[in-house]
Order: C-alpha cells, then structure tokens, then sequence
C-alpha cells in the first residue's frame, strides 16, 4: 500500500471551545497564586485558518505588578495554544476585570467575626 496524498487526507479541526479552555488554563497556569475569592479565568477565543486571536478576562490581587502578570499571562497562552492546538496566536488581549485587595480582605474579616 501506498502513502495517501495530502491533500487526500483531510483535516482536522479544533473548536473554537476547545482554544478556549486551553487559553484559560494556560492563563491560570501562568499565575502563581488566584485571590480566595477570584473567579478562574475565562477566554474566548476568534479563529482563522491555523491562527486565533485570543481574550483573556482575569482577576488579580492588589497590589500587585499588574504588568508583569499579565505579560506572563499574554506569553503562556500563546506558548500552549500553539504546543497543545498547533495555532499561531499573534494577539493575546488581557483583560483585568477585578483587583482584589488585601487590606479590604482584611477589614471584611475583622467585621464578620
């Protein structure tokens, strides 16, 4: 038997879902450690052909360096969607939906006791 030809073969197509929950693993991978409180992180995700532009909503703690997290979240989603779905990701947007402070934490506690 002979090798089947390329374009013979068919195709395989990820749902956009799939790069979806691929993309808000990656992001909570990316974060050392969630806020109690915070919700997991959520994604959707657009895609074309072999590419997917992405969109992450997230909450943080505060303070924090917002920046650098968000960095980290931005290079870890295109790093696994590529790995895991074989997608070039050229945009990654981060959205921060929530800050989480730990001083009102706090006070919260002290007045629920």
């Amino acid at each position: 038997m002979g090798q089947v030809p390329p374009g013979e073969r068919g195709a395989t197509r990820i749902a956009d879902r799939v790069v979806a929950k691929i993309a808000a693993r990656a992001a909570r991978e990316a974060l050392p450690v969630l806020p109690a409180e915070a919700a997991e992180p959520h994604a959707t995700v657009s895609v074309r052909h072999d590419s997917a532009r992405v969109r992450v909503s997230l909450e943080l703690d505060y303070p924090s360096d917002i920046g650098r997290q968000c960095g980290a979240v931005r290079r870890q989603v295109a790093e696994r969607v590529k790995a895991l779905a074989g997608m070039e990701v050229p945009e990654v947007a981060v959205q921060v939906e929530r800050l989480h402070s730990a001083q009102a934490r706090a006070a919260a506690q002290g007045r629920t006791r």
